[in-house]
C-alpha cells in the first residue's frame, strides 16, 4: 500500500510540473483549434464551356453531367449541362419571385434551395420535374450531402446540419479558421468527410473538416480567368467533384468556362 501511494503521489507531483490539466491516468488530447491552416492552390488541368449568362449558384456532377442552379429573379433556373460542348440539355426556370441558390443531389433527387424565399424545391434527377417544397427558416446559400446530412450554409460562420427527408435542422458546424470565424461561406461541396466552401466575394476556397468545423486548407483560386475574362465576370461561385479523377470542377458567377482543377500546395517561386 505505502508502495502504491508514493508511486500515485509522484506521478502526481510529475503532472503538476508538467502543468496537466487532467488526470494522469487520461492522456491529453491536442485541439485542433488555431493550428496552423495549409496554404493551397489551384492547379488547372483542363477547361470545359459555360453559359457566361448563367449567375452560378450551385454546380454538382453526376453520371457524366453537369447540374447547376443560377440565380437572380426573373432569371433562376435548374439546368442540366453536357460538360464537352457546354451545351444546356434540359433546363427547368423557376418562378419569377424565387431566387435560386445552391443544389445538391440525394440518391435519384435534386434538392435546390431558394435565397430569402425559404423554400427548398426537390426535383426529380431523371426528369427535373418538382417533387415537392419544403419550407425552412433563414437564408439559403450553399448546399452539399456527406451520405447522411445536408449541410447548407447561410452566409454566416456556419453550416447548418439537415435531415435529407425532412430537411429538418439537426445540428451545425461552426466553422474557423486558425481560431477566428470564417463567414460568407456559400456554394458547398461534400467530399469524403471534407466540406469544400466558396467564399463570398473573395478568391479562395475554404476546405473544412465536417466533424471539428476546422478550416485545414485555404485554397487560393484567383487569376483562373483572363483579365478580359474577369471584367465580364461575377465572383467564384461553383464547386463540384469529379470522382473519375478525384479533381473539382470550379466555375463562378457569370463565367464563361468551368475549369477541372488540381489542389496542389502553394510553394513561393524559388528565387535564383
Amino acid at each position: 500500500m505505502f508502495l502504491r501511494r508514493n508511486a500515485c503521489l509522484a506521478a502526481a507531483v510529475a503532472c503538476a510540473a508538467s502543468w496537466a490539466l487532467v488526470a494522469c491516468a487520461k492522456p491529453a488530447v491536442r485541439s485542433t483549434q488555431g493550428a496552423p491552416v495549409e496554404k493551397l492552390r489551384l492547379k488547372v488541368v483542363r477547361t470545359f464551356p459555360h453559359d457566361p449568362s448563367a449567375f452560378t449558384q450551385g454546380l454538382l456532377f453526376y453520371q457524366g453531367s453537369f447540374y447547376e442552379s443560377t440565380g437572380l429573379y426573373g432569371r433562376s433556373s435548374l439546368r442540366r449541362v453536357d460538360p464537352e460542348s457546354g451545351v444546356v440539355e434540359h433546363r427547368v426556370d423557376l418562378p419569377a419571385d424565387l431566387f435560386g441558390e445552391g443544389v445538391t443531389r440525394v440518391d435519384g433527387r435534386l434538392v435546390q434551395i431558394t435565397w430569402q424565399n425559404r423554400r427548398a424545391l426537390v426535383w426529380n434527377l431523371a426528369t427535373l420535374r418538382k417533387e415537392k417544397e419544403i419550407s425552412y427558416q433563414g437564408e439559403g446559400w450553399g448546399l452539399c450531402f456527406d451520405g447522411r446530412r445536408l449541410i447548407m450554409s447561410d452566409g454566416s460562420d456556419r453550416l447548418a446540419l439537415r435531415d435529407p427527408e425532412s430537411f429538418t435542422r439537426v445540428g451545425e458546424i461552426v466553422v474557423r479558421r486558425a481560431g477566428q470565424p470564417v463567414r460568407n461561406l456559400n456554394e458547398l461541396e461534400c467530399v469524403e468527410g471534407v466540406v469544400y466552401a466558396n467564399v463570398w466575394q473573395d478568391s479562395h476556397i475554404a476546405r473544412i473538416d465536417a466533424r471539428t468545423g476546422e478550416v485545414t486548407g485555404w485554397i487560393d483560386a484567383s487569376g483562373l480567368l483572363a483579365p478580359q475574362e474577369a471584367r465580364a465576370a461575377d465572383v467564384l461561385n461553383g464547386i463540384a467533384y469529379l470522382p473519375a479523377s478525384g479533381h473539382l470542377a470550379v466555375t463562378g458567377k457569370l463565367w464563361p468556362r468551368i475549369f477541372e482543377v488540381e489542389i496542389v500546395p502553394d510553394v513561393p517561386p524559388v528565387a535564383k
